[in-house]
C-alpha cells in the first residue's frame, strides 16, 4: 500500500510540475536563455585567456628565436677567431634555448588547437542562443494565441447561459394567452348556465336573431339605397 501511495504522490507531483512548467514556460525559456548567455560569456572569457596565452607564447618564441640566431652568429665568429672555449659555452646556451623553443612551440601548438576548439564552441553556442531567442519570440506569440483561444473557449463554454435564456424565452412565448383563456372560460360558463341558449337557437335559425350578422347589414344597406 505504501508503494501505491508513493506512486500516486510521485504522479501527482509530476503532473503539478508539468502544469507549472506549462504555465511559466515563457519565463523558463527566458531564464534558460540568460543561463546560456552566462555560459557563453564564460566561454568567451576562457577563449580570450587562451588567445592571450598563445600570443604571449608566440612573443616568447619570436624573442627566443631571435636570441638564438644572434648567439649562433656570435658563436661562429668566436670559433673563427679560435676561441673554442667561448664557442663551447655558446653551443651549450644555444642547445638550452633550442630545447626551450621546442617546448614553447609545443605549448603554442596545443594552445592553438584549444583556441580553435573553443572558438568553434563559442560560435556554436552563439548561434544556438540566436535560435533560442527567435524560438522564444515564436513561443511568446504561440502562448499569446493559446491564451486568447483559452479565453475564447471560456466564453464559448458560457454559451450554455445563452441557450438556457433562449429556452426560457421560448417557454414564455409558448405559454397560453391568459386573456384568451379567460374568454374561453366565460364561454364555458355560458354553456353551463344556459345563458347562451337564445344565441345558439338564433344561430340555428329558430326565432329572431340576437346578434347582427354581415348578411343582415348587407340587406339593410341595399334597402336604404
Amino acid at each position: 500500500m505504501f508503494a501505491t501511495l508513493k506512486t500516486l504522490v510521485t504522479g501527482a507531483n509530476a503532473r503539478a510540475e508539468e502544469q507549472i512548467r506549462d504555465h511559466f514556460c515563457i519565463e523558463l525559456i527566458d531564464q534558460k536563455i540568460r543561463e546560456a548567455e552566462t555560459s557563453l560569456k564564460g566561454a568567451k572569457y576562457a577563449l580570450a585567456a587562451q588567445i592571450q596565452r598563445e600570443r604571449a607564447e608566440t612573443r616568447q618564441i619570436d624573442a627566443l628565436e631571435a636570441k638564438t640566431a644572434d648567439l649562433v652568429t656570435r658563436a661562429k665568429e668566436a670559433l673563427k677567431a679560435g676561441r673554442e672555449d667561448l664557442g663551447q659555452e655558446a653551443a651549450q646556451a644555444i642547445a638550452a634555448m633550442e630545447n626551450e623553443l621546442t617546448l614553447r612551440r609545443e605549448t603554442a601548438q596545443r594552445l592553438e588547437t584549444r583556441i580553435l576548439q573553443l572558438r568553434q564552441s563559442v560560435e556554436t553556442a552563439n548561434r544556438r542562443i540566436i535560435d533560442l531567442k527567435q524560438g522564444a519570440i515564436a513561443a511568446r506569440a504561440a502562448k499569446k494565441e493559446q491564451d486568447i483561444q483559452k479565453r475564447l473557449g471560456a466564453h464559448v463554454a458560457r454559451e450554455t447561459a445563452f441557450e438556457e435564456a433562449e429556452t426560457l424565452v421560448a417557454r414564455v412565448l409558448q405559454r397560453d394567452d391568459p386573456f384568451e383563456q379567460s374568454q374561453i372560460l366565460k364561454e364555458i360558463d355560458k354553456g353551463l348556465d344556459q345563458s347562451d341558449m337564445a344565441e345558439r337557437l338564433s344561430d340555428a335559425g329558430f326565432g329572431a336573431t340576437t346578434r347582427s350578422t354581415a348578411t343582415d347589414v348587407l340587406s339593410r344597406l341595399k334597402a336604404d339605397t
